[in-house]
């Protein structure tokens, strides 16, 4: 399991190229943490540093983002099933077409959807530590 720390703000790019220099072949990324951990901050600031362009946001509603990098022209799904009360709610947008695209996908609240996921999805689990900054840990083929 590798951990990444952000201890505040101004260091959060640093820890997303850190966490973008370990995405390797993977494609899918799951966000487990509670409600204002920085998830959906964190998500903005890797897309931010892989070339997005767009106003980047939380998907709560409309369920999944689409973005795109200016630099390499790759699309990358942001996804938040904190809406979602059932798998074939899920299953309704087809989700597995999009976790198989071979496309970058940002999962927000995986809870509900953990069913559907690949085998090789990387799950991620970040902390709010009392002092305010934020532990990210990273782990393969494991959920938390």
């Amino acid at each position: 399991m590798k951990t990444i720390q952000i201890n505040n703000l101004a260091n959060i790019r640093q820890a997303a190229n850190e966490f973008i220099r370990q995405i390797d072949n993977h494609t899918v990324f799951t966000f487990y943490g509670k409600m204002g951990a920085g998830k959906t901050t964190f998500i903005k600031t890797i897309c931010e540093e892989l070339g997005v362009k767009d106003v980047i946001n939380s998907p709560t509603f409309a369920i999944i983002n689409e973005y795109r990098s200016a630099e390499t022209g790759e699309i990358i799904y942001h996804f938040d099933f904190y809406r979602i009360n059932t798998l074939s709610e899920a299953q309704d947008i087809c989700v597995g077409d999009y976790f198989y695209s071979g496309a970058l996908c940002f999962i927000e609240w995986p809870e509900k959807i953990e069913p559907l996921l690949p085998y090789d999805t990387v799950h991620i689990t970040i902390e709010e530590m009392e002092d305010g900054s934020r532990e990210i840990k990273v782990c393969s083929n494991f959920k938390p």
